[in-house]
């Protein structure tokens, strides 16, 4: 079994209900701790704004700028995308974005792909597609891979294109990013199957174990139909983790895990066994306490 290694997702947006908005400085500070700490990988979203109703709209920095400053502030911590949005960006760029921060970092960066989508109202404000979501994926993912494991590409779709593209300049691992490709349903996990170096999900349902077994099995499911070994690629998941609330009733509603230390150590130590070897946690509150909360759970997951 692959070593278990814990991420932080940073919050990018701004905080309901009052909109607070999460400053530069702040998400320096908490990228640094956590650096210092010792969690693996620090992790950034890639969305742009979130409509549901007018009460609830909130905006959010733009994840590659913050991923590039991630990468020029921090020196041993790993970067990650947490995912890239394929309908966001032109693809032929996004692979020039992911080689660049993985030059700024010095060989760090993780990068997270997925479809992205149209909801709650981002796509539409942006004017972004709206339709064929993951059919644009399936094109962009014709042009991000050869790019970033074969440095060329050439492909004529209905959505993307990219006439005989070189991957230039290359950065410190040529040909060698980590791919991550995040997926829920049957389509991302064949992706993923066949092209990631890591398969992605996060927790949609209260039951996380329940939930969690039902993806694992589905997708060494896939990975049987593309005929890959599943133990020849990562698996990663995101969760939901309340440090400093003592009890469930203390912690948000959609949150998995409750502290203290041991409690937390004891649920992240069950995913590993059930095959994640790589963790993202959201922490609440998204602050430098809370990460300092975990600093424990790292010291009793190290003495197993």
């Amino acid at each position: 079994m692959k070593p278990l290694e814990i991420g932080l997702v940073l919050y990018t947006g701004e905080v309901p209900p009052d909109r607070v908005t999460a400053r530069w400085e702040e998400l320096r500070a908490l990228a640094l701790r956590a650096e210092e700490i010792g969690f693996d990988t620090v992790w950034a979203p890639d969305e742009l704004l979130w409509r549901r109703t007018p009460e609830t709209e909130r905006g959010f920095w733009d994840g590659v700028a913050m991923m590039g400053a991630l990468a020029a502030v921090t020196s041993q911590i790993k970067i990650g995308s947490w995912v890239m949005s394929a309908l966001h960006r032109n693809p032929g760029i996004v692979a020039k974005a992911v080689e660049t921060i993985d030059e700024i970092s010095g060989g760090r960066f993780v990068f997270g792909l997925g479809a992205g989508h149209e909801w709650p109202g981002q796509a539409k404000a942006f004017g972004l597609p709206e339709d064929q979501v993951y059919a644009r994926f399936e094109e962009a993912l014709e042009i991000i891979v050869p790019l970033l494991r074969g440095g060329r590409a050439d492909f004529e779709g209905t959505w993307h294109a990219a006439r005989d593209l070189p991957q230039r300049p290359v950065g410190p691992r040529p040909n060698g990013i980590p791919i991550m490709i995040g997926g829920h349903g049957p389509k991302g996990m064949r992706h993923a199957a066949k092209l990631a170096d890591i398969w992605s999900c996060y927790v949609e349902e209260p039951d996380y174990r329940e939930e969690l077994s039902r993806k694992v099995a589905a997708f060494n499911a896939a990975c049987a139909e593309v005929g890959r070994d599943p133990e020849s690629i990562g698996r990663s998941a995101g969760i939901d983790v309340a440090p400093l609330a003592g009890s469930p009733a203390e912690a948000p509603p959609t949150t998995s895990i409750v502290g203290p230390a041991e409690t937390i150590a004891e649920g992240l130590r069950e995913l590993h066994a059930m095959g994640f070897n790589q963790l993202e946690l959201i922490l609440t509150p998204s602050s430098v306490e809370a990460i300092e909360a975990m600093e424990p759970v790292r010291e009793l997951l190290r003495d197993g």
